[in-house]
């Protein structure tokens, strides 16, 4: 391990322990998939219930996903999984046409935190968020930290897990439908994705409000019905 490794990884569980207090335990949350115009939105929930050195070893490359390869993600990714209490929630496009984005996130967020608390079995915990929102109707003690999937351990182990599982399942959903290359930008409204768009119509995959700006005014009518 380098001492740039060494030292991130120890400042993620830092942030945590610092966070912690005297809460029982912590759980980070985080999502993937706000941003694009097609496919679900993943949003993720993790609690590491032992820190120990052989944990630092085996996360020692850990950080915000974004900062990561796919290599890399998709090692910590069974790494994670392998060594914490988590859950991973799918917010449908049909749940977010209905509650728009930010809310379908926030209720992943809330339903994989809850699962993740059961599973604990402590109702003493401590819920990290990434960004600025708190979750809505969840009473339970909650911290938003912007920028925390690089600061805090548990929200960088949730961002991961999401980002992956949206990644994978996008790549599926490319077989079905490869003209839009899902695989590549995985339902961000790329420049070749719009155009295919344009070409192909939209699917029951597509954010029907995330394509009015790109749809000319009389695309819109007759391509949006195909949403029904």
């Amino acid at each position: 391990m380098t001492t740039k490794q060494k030292t991130k990884i120890h400042e993620l569980f830092d942030f945590d322990l610092a966070a912690k207090k005297n809460y029982e335990y912590v759980i980070g949350t985080d999502e993937a998939g706000r941003g694009p115009g097609a496919g679900p939105v993943f949003a993720a929930a993790v609690c590491f219930t032992e820190i120990n050195d052989k944990l630092l070893e085996k996360l020692s490359i850990l950080n915000d996903s974004k900062q990561l390869s796919e290599k890399h993600r998709e090692e910590l990714y069974d790494i994670i999984k392998e060594n914490c209490i988590y859950k991973i929630q799918q917010g449908s496009v049909e749940d977010i046409e209905k509650m728009n984005i930010l809310n379908t996130s926030l209720d992943c967020m809330r339903i994989s935190c809850i699962d993740v608390e059961n599973r604990v079995n402590s109702k003493d915990s401590l819920i990290l968020v990434d960004g600025n929102k708190k979750i809505k109707n969840f009473n339970k003690p909650q911290i938003t930290v912007v920028k925390g999937d690089s600061k805090s351990a548990a929200i960088a182990a949730a961002s991961i897990l999401a980002k992956v599982e949206r990644d994978r399942f996008m790549k599926n959903l490319s077989v079905e439908y490869p003209q839009y290359g899902w695989e590549q930008n995985k339902g961000y409204l790329t420049a070749s994705h719009v155009e295919a768009i344009k070409k192909y119509g939209p699917t029951k995959w597509h954010r029907a409000k995330f394509l009015r700006k790109i749809l000319g005014e009389e695309e819109k009518t007759s391509q949006l019905g195909l949403f029904s």
